[in-house]
């Protein structure tokens, strides 16, 4: 068993509406490892990161990808960080996995300024800037398919996913 799509991408890149449309399209389940995390941890993101810290939820969050890429069979979305863990790289590896281009302007207008979340709390704009320079070359090297979603509906984003992956 093994996801028929991986998406991955910045915080505002899209990744729970595009994963959303895609399953339903493909007519496949939808699962998103944040929502796996929560359900665990038995509280939102949020809380897990101010009560617990960043290190126990990336734990967290290992373990939810390392599940749900055993376990599911559909449309994936991971969180903006999940990448960041190498042995998480290493699963990805053989995957379809999408990177959901998004930039700066685009992510801090879907991702909001007054945002709740715990990694963008001070000075969202420029924390927004720093994580996706950092992460941008990891998304891009753990690629199968990448799609620019700016200024595009998600409907315009599933297309070329599916085009692209030969769904």
């Amino acid at each position: 068993m093994s996801p028929r799509a991986v998406l991955i991408g910045a915080p505002g890149s899209g990744k729970t509406t595009v994963g959303r449309l895609l399953a339903e399209r493909l007519g496949l389940a939808f699962r998103d490892t944040d929502a796996d995390v929560e359900a665990v941890a038995g509280k939102p993101v949020s809380d897990i990161f101010v009560e617990d810290g960043e290190e126990r939820f990336r734990e967290l969050e290992a373990q939810a990808v390392r599940l749900a890429l055993a376990e599911h069979d559909g449309v994936l979305a991971l969180g903006g960080g999940a990448i960041l863990a190498e042995p998480t790289r290493e699963l990805l590896a053989g995957h379809p996995v999408v990177y959901l281009e998004v930039g700066l302007s685009q992510a801090v207008s879907r991702v909001g300024l007054a945002s709740a979340r715990p990694l963008l709390v001070l000075n969202p704009r420029s924390q927004l800037k720093k994580l996706m320079d950092a992460r941008r070359p990891i998304y891009e090297g753990l690629a199968t398919v990448r799609v620019a979603t700016d200024e595009r509906g998600a409907g315009e984003v599933v297309d070329e996913i599916v085009k692209g992956l030969g769904l």
